[in-house]
């Protein structure tokens, strides 16, 4: 988002990332069906993707999968929805990210690092058993 934005449009952004936290898949798929784009980002390089992993709503990732969103883009901290949710230990949105072709290995931290720093063999296992 730019600095050039007036505030009812970044009110409307920032709404569509709160539906993301919140697991509000139907509406936020409304959204993104009548041309809300898939792969926006706020200031800190967050998709809905990546908002939807972190705060665990598994219905809402997969929607927005199967509307076109990137798995592979990162935050400004090299971050990815499958390290988000991996760090989360939301095995359903693992799975659907992997399925939808994520790589635990991008990124930076990668999912397979954060797997390994912290200590999630039950990931760890997970990523690499695919």
């Amino acid at each position: 988002m730019t600095d050039d934005l007036d505030a009812d449009t970044l009110a409307f952004a920032h709404r569509m990332f709160d539906l993301a936290r919140g697991g509000a898949t139907e509406e936020l798929s409304g959204y993104v069906d009548a041309g809300l784009p898939v792969n926006m980002t706020n200031d800190k390089g967050d998709t809905l993707l990546i908002l939807a992993a972190y705060h665990a709503h598994p219905e809402t990732v997969a929607a927005l999968l199967a509307r076109g969103a990137d798995h592979s883009r990162v935050n400004d901290r090299g971050q990815t929805a499958l390290a988000a949710a991996v760090f989360r230990r939301d095995a359903e949105v693992v799975r659907a990210l992997l399925d939808a072709g994520a790589d635990p290995e991008h990124g930076s931290p990668s999912a397979a690092e954060t797997a390994r720093f912290f200590d999630l063999p039950e990931m760890l296992t997970l990523l690499t058993t695919r």
